[in-house]
């Protein structure tokens, strides 16, 4: 009698916990399909449904990052910083590109950055051309260096970019690093190690001993010095951007020299990371002295999180491709859209808009490119270009719309970049820079192979089984 109570107690508690699962999946799921299927789940493998639901199906880091902002840890807006300084945001759009005001309305409500006039972005392709400037920005530092990335390896580039931090310490200069917590441990030894015993401040963005977070990343490359001039874009710190001598383990990338008042919202960007992981607040004028003009772009500095209420970047992304009346040209390492990003896409090319897409031959995680390609035929069918650059492994993002418009930075379009990192890209409106960006494109995309149906639908059949297992993963990619 009493195995019997027991067995049906336990019972009970299981069917109970399923009921309990199946209901917060109901009310708290935004998209109806992943609900039903977490319901489903749940009900129909008992414990085991359950067990997934609450280790994948509930998404505590957005929680988490927002828990950080309403309690002040991170911040977030220009109210924090107030001896910023800088132009006021930019009243019109230049002439001829008055049909985006649109994309500048949608941009002005989801961020807290203003659309500056008076810049100047200039692009540094590969390690070769970027590492050399962003030194020497170093080197003339007179007042603060401050940098941020993902990745900081102790090679040789690494150390190279640690000598010329130290100097500039020894010199009276403040210089502060950030390093990701899970990206510093990419190479052996540590940066941050090497830095010990100098002037350097150099800490993590959420250590790992924090907590297991393997989300949550700080994915932004920022060099600012002194408050003027800074660099940003998707190039991690290391030999592996080097081409020459990199030999297999070579990346190809693109980063950007920005000069202009904009360069102020970099410093902020960087200084919101540095409260978050120190809790000193830095808001003096030796940070954000006056910037006067450098050039004629309008940019904006858009950085996004999961402590955000709006997903900013997947939102100016879509309004950008909605915007484009003649063409519409993407180049990224990591591509694993979701729905809505696909539907932009396939109804922008539907609308006779040129779309074309840029994708590495070679991919650093098979497992990426695996799911990618269960996506691709999907685009293929309605028109839209899609290209593999030949090796070495091609990690540069770019996003240009109608030659008048671009997002350059950090984010790849996948969603760990979209959902779960701390990203920095800048939205610039320049016709010189999208220019230059197009034929950068055009040059990459008469040396690759393009993609067709009929390749996609000849995959054998265990390769699209592969490809098919992967996508079902993509939200964890």
């Amino acid at each position: 009698m009493l195995d019997d109570l027991a067995l049906w107690s336990t019972a009970a508690l299981i069917g109970a916990l399923s009921l309990f699962t199946a209901g917060h999946a109901l009310i708290m799921k935004r998209d109806p399909r992943s609900a039903l299927g977490w319901i489903m789940v749940s009900l129909a493998v008992p414990l085991v449904g359950p067990f997934f639901y609450w280790c994948l199906g509930v998404n505590r880091i957005s929680r988490r990052a927002r828990t950080w902002l309403e309690s002040g840890r991170r911040l977030a807006g220009a109210e924090h910083f107030r001896t910023v300084h800088g132009q006021d945001a930019a009243t019109a759009l230049p002439p001829g590109i008055e049909y985006m005001a649109q994309l500048r309305s949608l941009a002005d409500r989801v961020t807290n950055g203003p659309l500056l006039e008076g810049n100047r972005v200039i692009p540094l392709e590969n390690g070769d051309t970027a590492y050399p400037a962003m030194l020497e920005a170093i080197a003339g530092a007179r007042k603060s260096v401050h940098l941020s990335t993902y990745i900081f390896d102790g090679d040789g580039a690494g150390r190279r970019f640690i000598a010329a931090l130290a100097d500039a310490a020894r010199r009276g200069v403040d210089v502060r690093v950030i390093v990701d917590g899970l990206g510093e441990k990419y190479s052996l030894p540590r940066a941050r190690v090497l830095m010990e015993g100098t002037r350097i401040r150099a800490v993590r963005f959420l250590p790992l001993r924090q907590g297991l977070y393997l989300n949550l990343r700080n994915h932004r490359k920022v060099l600012i010095v002194d408050g003027e001039r800074g660099f940003t874009g998707g190039m991690n710190l290391g030999d592996r951007h080097l081409l020459e001598g990199s030999g297999p383990t070579a990346v190809k990338d693109m980063h950007f020299e920005v000069k202009g008042p904009v360069v102020g919202e970099l410093q902020r960007v960087f200084l919101e990371d540095w409260h978050f992981a120190t809790g000193e607040l830095l808001d003096s004028e030796r940070y954000f002295p006056p910037i006067p003009p450098a050039g004629a772009a309008l940019a904006r500095a858009v950085g996004d999180g999961p402590d955000r209420e709006f997903r900013k970047l997947q939102l100016i992304i879509m309004g950008a491709i909605s915007c484009a009346r003649r063409q519409v040209l993407i180049m990224t390492p990591y591509f694993i859209p979701d729905r809505a990003l696909i539907a932009a896409l396939v109804t922008t090319a539907l609308r006779g808009v040129e779309v074309t897409l840029i994708l590495p031959e070679k991919n650093n995680l098979p497992y990426v490119k695996w799911a990618s390609q269960a996506y691709l035929w999907e685009l293929l069918q309605q028109g839209i270009r899609v290209f593999y650059q030949p090796p070495p492994f091609v990690h540069t993002k770019l996003l240009v719309v109608d030659g008048l418009w671009s997002l350059i930075g950090s984010a790849n379009l996948d969603p760990r970049s979209l959902r779960l990192n701390f990203e920095l890209d800048l939205e610039v409106y320049d016709r010189e820079l999208a220019g230059t960006l197009a034929r950068h494109f055009a040059e990459i995309r008469s040396r690759s192979r393009e993609v067709t149906l009929d390749e996609m639908d000849g995959r054998p059949l265990p390769v699209k089984l592969r490809d098919a297992a992967a996508k079902l993963f993509s939200p964890y990619l």
